[in-house]
């Protein structure tokens, strides 16, 4: 039977009418093999076009991820740095937006089979790509903590989905903004807090629903970090070292006051200055609070307090404790959280067997009426403790809805969101509340630098969370909201 006659019997082209016409006509300079169909096969018109924002280290782990999504087509990126070593940071390699597009037009070209692919653009500015994408669908947003509420907003305001990175913001003033705004413009939404994918997180919410410890009175979390991975408690440089030409200073500072550049910023080291990061709190809050957030359903803390060693207005200790407290939630009591960092560790609990580490570096300690357990970051290898209390507990049947790959499926799980309509697991109606928790404890510990002078050092702070104010020491509520840099305003 003939191509002709097949089309006539069937209403459908054949592969090799469809190329031959194809050809003929000059209507496509490549025919990508996945366009043909084939096992994972999505058509163009199905695939969700992404635009990253932010191709740093961790942007550019965030653009792979989703690259590996075959639902997903990266259309752009957006950074001010054209490109950067990362060779002696955590992430390693070059980053910056040139190697990210290079990355994604590689990527697609190997996907073809063909070896050509040039359809990633590269912007300097993100709200000039907003304005000229017209087909984006979605964004990630993964820039310094101080640009992410800009760029979500402007991605939201536009009806664009928004995968944006821990802390969803960098103040609780932005969080509660971008929570609001994302109800408002109706756009699926998720933080990057993989641990709330996880089997892990899910785990202890439903042994803490089942009893396994009673009720929980004091929860216990801490961070290894900063040392290690950048440093805090310095002050800032007074060299004004020369600006390399493949980074646009203005457009990097974003909102934070003009500062004269200096490699002790960037890359990577931008998270223990004020004006850009979050210090160790906001980088690793998100990840380690998630679990008592989620499972004791906390809500807004009553009161703050915070100690620290030794720092700077301009970048955050090398170690903290902060001590939220959270009023009774329906039956259950009230509770203190205590937050340690930099190396900072609670006191070990005796039925912890000796050789048994806490956590991974981090983790998670619950304390309730019968018992205790204990998880690493992330929610990961929950445990009761003592093991024997772990071996006799029998676990209840699994309550809540599983993210398909756990941890690494935080990706999917956006992308799922965008195609079904059901809110991801982090969307913001839950991660902008943690976000607000967690910036709330960066908030005291600030206060101790800010007022020092004055004998407000350890101040315990009274919070009213539905008005974002401190009650009894009115000079802290300028860490709600920051002032944000002439012109820039979200």
């Amino acid at each position: 039977m003939s191509d002709q006659e097949t089309t006539q019997q069937s209403g459908v082209m054949s592969r090799r009418q469809f190329l031959g016409t194809a050809s003929a006509a000059a209507a496509f300079a490549i025919v990508p093999r996945r366009v043909l169909g084939g096992p994972g096969f999505v058509p163009p018109s199905d695939k969700i076009n992404l635009a990253v924002i932010g191709v740093g280290g961790q942007g550019t782990f965030d653009m792979t991820r989703f690259m590996e999504l075959p639902e997903v087509q990266v259309v752009a990126v957006a950074d001010p740095v054209q490109e950067m070593d990362y060779s002696k940071f955590y992430f390693g390699g070059m980053k910056g937006r040139e190697p990210a597009r290079q990355l994604v037009n590689e990527t697609y070209a190997k996907q073809a089979g063909n070896g050509a692919y040039s359809g990633c653009n590269a912007y300097v500015d993100f709200y000039d790509m907003l304005e000229k994408e017209t087909g984006i669908d979605a964004v990630c947003v993964s820039t310094t903590d101080s640009l992410h509420a800009f760029a979500a907003m402007a991605a939201m305001k536009r009806k664009k989905h928004v995968y944006c990175q821990k802390p969803l913001t960098h103040d609780v003033w932005e969080a509660r903004q971008l929570t609001l705004a994302a109800r408002e413009h109706k756009v699926m939404t998720q933080m990057g807090n993989q641990g709330h994918a996880g089997e892990g997180n899910r785990l202890m919410v439903e042994w803490i629903e089942d009893g396994a410890i009673g009720d929980v009175t004091e929860v216990h979390c801490w961070t290894d970090r900063p040392a290690g991975y950048w440093p805090q408690g310095v002050r800032r440089p007074e060299e004004t070292p020369s600006l390399p030409p493949t980074i646009d200073w203005d457009r990097w500072l974003g909102p934070a006051p003009w500062r004269y550049f200096h490699p002790i910023y960037l890359p990577f080291n931008w998270r223990g200055w004020w004006d850009y990061g979050t210090g160790a709190l906001g980088d690793m809050g998100c990840h380690i609070l998630d679990t008592p957030a989620w499972a004791l359903q906390l809500g807004h803390p009553t009161a703050v307090q915070a100690s620290s060693s030794p720092f700077t207005d301009d970048s955050g200790p090398i170690a903290a404790m902060v001590t939220f407290e959270f009023p009774a939630r329906g039956k259950m009591p009230p509770v203190k959280l205590m937050w340690y960092e930099g190396g900072l560790t609670p006191p070990r609990p005796i039925e912890l067997e000796a050789g048994r580490r806490m956590g991974d570096g981090s983790g998670t300690l619950f304390i309730g009426t019968k018992g205790m357990m204990m998880c690493n970051t992330y929610g990961e290898q929950p445990r009761l403790i003592p093991e024997t209390s772990m071996k006799a507990y029998k676990q209840p049947p699994k309550r809540l809805q599983r993210v398909a790959n756990g941890l690494s499926g935080i990706y999917a799980d956006f992308i799922n969101a965008i195609k079904t309509g059901e809110p991801a697991c982090s969307n913001f109606d839950v991660s902008g509340p943690l976000s607000e928790i967690t910036l709330m404890g960066n908030l005291a510990v600030r206060v101790n630098a800010a007022f020092q002078d004055k004998g407000l050092r350890g101040q315990r702070l009274l919070w009213d969370g539905e008005k974002m104010e401190v009650t009894n020491m009115p000079e802290a509520n300028k860490f709600v909201k920051r002032e944000y840099r002439e012109g820039w305003s979200l």
